[in-house]
């Protein structure tokens, strides 16, 4: 630095100048007021030591942010809060977690600064048991009630896994709750599936005066989208527009998402057109529309992303590639096959399982063996893919030498692999080796689920052991959903037992009234049975019901655009110059 002014700058200069090199990351500047600190003689002085420990910091200069520290002659706690901090600042985890517990060991006491750093670092390393010593330490020093670790100690508890506890720290809080507070609490119940928690304590939040921020909203959306609740999630929609914050990126798309997993595609891409968008953004309408009958609209999203310039991540991919399997799109899944290889990103797991579930669903099941072999680090996901492919393929021999095989390869069954197996049991009629699964499956303390309950009435029924079947539903111990109930409605239509199709369609018509392939199964049953009266009336019930079949459609693709009709459509809607192409 220029001193030729005749003015020397003091203690008061350095210590004011450093953090702001520090903030804007010029290194240069910092090595050079370091070496005009020398120079007057002020390296030895403490404060001037710990700004340069974490102007250095800031600069992610670890070398000579710890060689300051280490040549320091005397340090107080601020010395320590510097170098901890500074290390964790640049991620340097490992280190910061070393220089506490070397703090620890030399007497000195560390402040709340230093203990809500420590929590958040262990945080992020998933040291959790480490992080409730460090809540030991906070109780021993009589420093816990400070608001900054009581939030940290909230957002460690929380994160692993242990709601009650973030509770507990939450309502024994001794000083006033900040809006940090409030937030970190409403992500703890969101996290651990407590959504009715998170929404109630939003409400509480206000009857306490405190105003909800975007981060208050984006923790509270999801768990409405979660549980479906609407009416809610309407609700904090409109306190968003009041307070201003709907045009913030991540409230939009929090919004976005909650629609979207309300059912509500319709609401979604209102929110979606008005708002900024980044990746996320279309993310989630990718995946949004990915099952269900428009989705074309997510090949047009994903086409749309890489046309302004978003990039495509694994979500993009996943999304896209289910919505190609959801219609065996077999042509567009294939180019986006072809995409994710020229990105590198079919050697990602979860896009490749994704892949496997596109070629069995399209019947490619020999494409999809190829893939499965070429993954280097499988999941149960990847197997469970294709024992349900060789299952509903036919190829039962296959199914079970792969179910037997996932075992050996030193992967633990899940409750899906259960109902693959059992599922191609049921395709292939092999009655015993169903009922086998089913007890080895309890005997390992899967607690069977609705699904695994149809598969065995399903894997019943088709072996004409309907009686069977329908003292397996009298006897379970959960209710049975309509999965369980269609599956009895299948087969009682096989064997052309109408009282007992009865019973079964008569409790589907309280869960799906608007089902029209309930109906008509019914109807069919009757019809085959000769009971014509009977059929006609369930034809009128189900238009009173307002159920509709689907009608199905057809799909043409022109210029890398999919367009689907159905019969009888008239195509003006679609560009005419098109056609000529």
């Amino acid at each position: 630095m220029n001193f030729s002014s005749g003015m020397k700058p003091n203690m008061v200069t350095f210590v004011t100048l450093l953090p702001v090199c520090g903030r804007i990351g010029d290194k240069r500047l910092v090595a050079q007021i370091h070496g005009s600190v020398v120079k007057v003689g002020f390296n030895f002085e403490v404060s001037i030591g710990n700004a340069l420990v974490d102007a250095y910091g800031k600069c992610w200069n670890s070398d000579d942010s710890k060689r300051v520290f280490d040549e320091m002659v005397d340090k107080n706690g601020v010395s320590w809060n510097a170098i901890i901090t500074s290390l964790a600042y640049m991620g340097l985890n490992r280190d910061a977690l070393d220089m506490f517990r070397l703090m620890m060991d030399v007497g000195l006491k560390p402040d709340s600064f230093t203990i809500s750093s420590m929590i958040a670092l262990l945080v992020e390393l998933e040291f959790f048991n480490l992080a409730k010593e460090i809540h030991g330490f906070s109780l021993r020093f009589g420093i816990e009630h400070d608001v900054f670790i009581s939030n940290t100690l909230i957002d460690m508890y929380a994160k692993s896994g242990h709601p009650s506890a973030a509770s507990n720290v939450f309502h024994h809080m001794n000083v006033r709750r900040n809006v940090v507070s409030w937030n970190a609490m409403v992500a703890n119940f969101a996290q651990n599936r407590l959504e009715l928690a998170a929404i109630e304590l939003l409400r509480d939040m206000q009857a306490h005066g405190e105003v909800p921020d975007s981060i208050t909203l984006t923790n509270v959306l999801p768990a409405c989208g979660q549980v479906g609740f609407l009416r809610n999630g309407k609700e904090i929609h409109g306190r968003t527009i009041r307070l201003g914050s709907n045009h913030d990126l991540f409230v939009s798309n929090a919004l976005t998402d909650m629609y979207a997993k309300c059912g509500y595609l319709n609401l979604a891409q209102n929110v979606f057109n008005n708002s900024v968008k980044d990746e996320i953004s279309y993310n989630i309408l990718i995946v949004g529309y990915s099952q269900t009958s428009e989705w074309t609209k997510s090949v047009g999203l994903f086409s749309e992303m890489g046309l302004i310039g978003l990039k495509h991540d694994v979500v993009s991919f996943m999304g896209v590639v289910s919505a190609c399997a959801n219609q065996a799109a077999f042509k567009q899944g294939k180019e986006i096959h072809g995409l994710a290889v020229r990105k590198h990103f079919h050697t990602h797991l979860f896009v490749a399982n994704s892949l496997l579930d596109f070629y069995t669903t399209c019947g490619e099941i020999d494409t999809a063996r190829k893939l499965f072999d070429q993954i280097q680090h499988k999941d149960v996901a990847s197997w469970n893919t294709m024992i349900l492919g060789y299952g509903m393929l036919g190829e039962l021999n296959l199914a079970i030498s792969f179910f037997e095989a996932l075992k050996e390869a030193g992967i633990e069954y899940d409750s899906v692999s259960y109902i693959a197996i059992l599922s191609a049991c049921s395709h292939g009629g092999l009655l015993d080796e169903g009922r086998k699964y089913f007890e080895a499956m309890k005997a390992q303390k899967f607690k069977p689920t609705e699904m695994h309950y149809a598969c065995m009435v399903d894997l019943l029924g088709r072996a004409g052991l309907l009686e069977e079947a329908e003292q397996l539903i009298k006897s379970l111990p959960i209710t049975p959903d309509a999965n369980i109930w269609g599956a009895l409605l299948g087969a009682c239509r096989i064997f052309g037992n109408v009282g007992l199709g009865c019973w079964a369609a008569e409790n589907l018509f309280k869960l799906k009234p608007q089902h029209a392939g309930y109906y008509a199964v019914l109807s069919n049953m009757f019809a085959e049975a000769g009971k014509w009266d009977e059929a006609n009336r369930v034809k009128e019930m189900m238009k009173l019901r307002g159920a509709r079949k689907k009608p199905g459609c057809s799909w043409v693709h022109i210029q890398d655009q999919v367009h689907a009709f159905v019969v009888g459509e008239r195509m003006e809607r679609l560009n005419p110059t098109l056609w000529l192409a």
